[in-house]
């Protein structure tokens, strides 16, 4: 017998089974969403970063870190602790008792009760500012007539800063401070602190002595900024203790290489200079 040849084919279906949608699922979108939202986010902050003045930022800061204690203590136990923790200044309200050397910046330091500081009054700051004021004119002669010529004067640059009253002594052409490449004082120099050391007899504010380089060529092999701005300084804190006005003053003395030009070639003589701050009472 022949095989019959009108058999209907067997068809066999494959069905593909895709977990989670595939390309047509919707997981993406909150995603996308997601991201849209954090970008959203972070122009709104851009655009309020550069449209509000320091002034409101830190306000801003501070609404939402305020500084004003609730409490004076914490809550909790009599114990060893006395109801605080370890952590204690990450919670304690910011009023002398949560304050530590790990988290001394301004907004975090003790200020006292209620958050005022403790540094003194608006009038007592103005006062200690009119009287380096005061200062200032006597040290320019702009007060009367001055001890020092002209000419010596073209070495004085006075302003006064938060820190207090600062008295800048700087290279010109021709006429500077130091022997070159030394900390050998000249006589101008020794004149603008014999003055300096006298005004700053006058008060009882302390002495903060910086110096100050010019740039050196690239091709030397040993930068001597470094040794030449500290000693420098250093020279000039033994001239303005010279004679006991000043002494016990000095409260820091420090060199700053060439890394804070005051022109704008770093190689410039006016780099060269020195910097005697009469600190204020808070410094």
């Amino acid at each position: 017998m022949s095989a019959r040849n009108d058999v209907a084919p067997i068809i066999i279906k494959k069905k593909k089974i895709i977990a989670g949608g595939g390309h047509h699922g919707g997981a993406w979108k909150v995603a996308y969403a997601d991201f849209v939202t954090a970008m959203m986010a972070f122009f709104l902050l851009m655009w309020l970063l550069n449209a509000t003045t320091e002034q409101q930022r830190k306000g801003l800061a501070d609404y939402f870190s305020p500084t004003i204690p609730i409490n004076r203590i914490s809550g909790g136990g009599d114990g060893e602790f006395g109801g605080s923790s370890v952590f204690s200044e990450e919670v304690l309200p910011q009023n002398g008792t949560g304050a530590t050397n790990q988290r001394p910046t301004e907004s975090q330091q003790a200020r006292g009760e209620m958050g005022v500081s403790a540094e003194g009054t608006a009038e007592d700051k103005k006062a200690e500012t009119d009287a380096l004021k005061a200062l200032e004119e006597t040290l320019t002669g702009r007060a009367g007539e001055s001890t020092v010529s002209r000419e010596t004067r073209r070495h004085i640059l006075t302003r006064v800063t938060d820190e207090g009253l600062v008295i800048e002594l700087f290279d010109l052409e021709g006429s500077e401070l130091f022997e070159r490449g030394s900390d050998t004082p000249t006589a101008l120099l020794k004149e603008l602190a014999e003055l300096v050391s006298s005004v700053a007899a006058l008060v009882e504010n302390g002495i903060a002595v910086e110096g100050h380089t010019r740039a050196e060529p690239v091709v030397l092999k040993t930068n001597p900024t470094w040794d030449l701005s500290t000693t420098r300084a250093n020279r000039m804190r033994q001239m303005l203790q010279l004679g006991d006005r000043t002494n016990n003053k000095v409260q820091r003395v420090t060199g700053h290489a060439d890394r804070e030009p005051v022109v704008r070639n770093p190689m410039a003589v006016r780099n060269n200079r020195l910097e005697v701050i009469l600190l204020r009472s808070n410094q």
